[in-house]
């Protein structure tokens, strides 16, 4: 008996002591200087940093007609373009931590702020692409599902407005600050301007979709105007403003794109001459022939672009003898330079104009129009340091006078959409991203000239990793759509 309670005894010290040791190798695989949590604030800062520069750069003002490349033949200039990135997916993975964060907390304005930022990430990815992963994405760590369908881009669509409805929802019950909110200081019900804007731009892109029940854009914009707080003023542009730090400075400060190869398109500049559109003068320099000649900063006839649609080298040649203009300076060498809009004032106001003109909303459209052109002035007067005198209030409302700038000396609403988003596109220059190209594949407007007239791009490629690692989804994704074919030159649904 004793033998046997030796050996029990035994067995369990060895028990014991195997539990302990367990436990002790769990706390030693456990780093104490990296948590496995973190209060959703921490997340949002990375997130707002992150989402105010995701598509910056110069690729669209390539297709825009506003920078053309003298060394070599970009492939945005003759949208030529191939495949596209999933990057903004690996974005979406701190929006979805950060929501997660906020659920264990229940923190509702953390919840909301996450709802806005997956409606822009998927936007922007659904407009890129068409159809894209949304209702299985981003569940690989909770479900193990690392191959998620593709949704139609009409479900898309439908699904980041309902988000946007309940993240306005859930703003208007909020009435702490906000941590971490580098944006807005933590205001509540400035996020929720923002979120209603957001609904404005998505449901005006979708004015192809008028018919559509579903979706029914003019419905919904209206019940938004009529309802919903919308900026008021230019004080409420969603902006990133950048300080003199690293790791916080303008995007293109010290950027080696802009090097010797890269000059002003003649489209642009052309149309800002055209319109003696003051603007001119803070974006771009003088030429260098017309500097020498000691022609004035707010001479018009000093400033000439490159032709986008003759060979490089024939603009090379016309840059090298002095007589293209370039990006002003300000752009690489002013580390803070002007902020970077996600959507202001001065787009809304736009927005709300074209929406006038459709008979969306009963407000009165020059006004708008007035508006949104004076808020784009003011922000330069604003931001471009030095330079603001040539931008000024009065500055802008003798442009509005002219007959060629004022919306009324027009009559019929494809001439009043045509000046709108004129105005629209002039305001974009390093702040629109994508957005003139979106409003020129559904409207013509502004129309670009093309060396292939009989070419258009509607979208990019799938990226090759999803053959790799998703293939069964987007072949289904493509067949669904383009009958198997997976080309820029395809359009998406919002399209037909």
């Amino acid at each position: 008996m004793k033998i046997k309670h030796i050996i029990i005894l035994g067995f369990l010290a060895l028990f014991v002591s195997l539990n302990s040791s367990c436990r002790k190798l769990e706390e030693i695989n456990i780093n104490p200087n990296e948590s496995s949590t973190t209060h959703p604030q921490f997340l949002l800062t990375k997130i707002q940093w992150q989402a105010f520069n995701a598509f910056k750069g110069t690729g669209p003002l390539y297709a825009l007609k506003m920078i053309v490349q003298t060394d070599g033949e970009n492939s945005n200039q003759i949208y030529a373009w191939q495949r596209g990135d999933f990057d903004a997916y690996g974005q979406l993975r701190d929006v979805t931590k950060m929501i997660e964060e906020a659920e264990k907390r229940n923190l509702q304005d953390y919840i909301a702020l996450g709802k806005f930022f997956r409606a822009y990430y998927f936007f922007n990815l659904t407009m890129t692409f068409g159809d894209v992963p949304y209702s299985e994405a981003l569940k690989g760590e909770k479900e193990n599902n690392y191959t998620p369908k593709y949704d139609s881009q009409k479900d898309v669509l439908v699904g980041i407005l309902k988000e946007l409805e309940e993240a306005n929802t859930l703003l208007s019950k909020i009435e702490n600050r906000i941590g971490g909110d580098i944006i807005y200081g933590g205001t509540a019900s400035q996020w929720r301007k923002l979120v209603n804007a957001f609904r404005l731009k998505i449901l005006m892109t979708l004015s192809p979709k008028e018919a559509d029940g579903d979706i029914a854009p003019k419905a919904k914009f209206s019940q938004i105007v009529s309802s919903e707080p919308l900026f008021t003023s230019g004080s409420d542009d969603a902006k990133l403003v950048y300080l003199d730090q690293i790791g916080n400075r303008y995007p293109e400060f010290n950027s080696s794109s802009y090097g010797s190869g890269m000059y002003v398109d003649s489209t642009y500049i052309k149309r800002l001459q055209d319109l003696k559109d003051a603007r001119l003068f803070v974006l771009f320099t003088r030429t260098p022939n017309a500097a020498k000649a000691g022609k004035a900063v707010n001479d018009f006839t000093a400033y000439e672009g490159g032709n986008p649609i003759r060979p490089y080298d024939e603009v090379n040649k016309k840059a090298t003898n002095g007589n293209v203009s370039k990006v002003a300076d300000r752009f690489t060498k002013d580390p803070t330079n002007e902020p970077s809009v996600l959507l202001g004032y001065s787009e809304q106001q736009l927005i709300l104009a074209e929406a006038a003109v459709r008979g969306w909303i009963s407000g009165n459209a020059d006004n708008y129009y007035n508006e949104g052109v004076k808020a784009g002035f003011k922000f330069y007067e604003t931001y471009a340091k030095g330079l603001g005198s040539y931008v000024n209030e009065a500055i802008a409302t003798n442009y509005l006078a002219q007959s060629t700038v004022k919306l009324s000396s027009v009559s019929t609403v494809e001439q009043k959409i045509e000046r709108i988003l004129m105005q629209k596109y002039l305001r974009s220059f390093h702040q629109g991203s994508w957005s003139a190209y979106y409003d020129h594949l559904r409207t013509g407007y502004p129309s670009f000239a093309k060396a292939n007239p009989n070419h258009f791009a509607y979208r990019w490629m799938y990226p090759q990793a999803e053959y790799n690692s998703n293939a069964t989804n987007v072949a289904a994704a493509i067949a669904s759509q383009f009958s198997g074919s997976d080309v820029i030159t395809a359009k998406p649904w919002w399209l037909k």
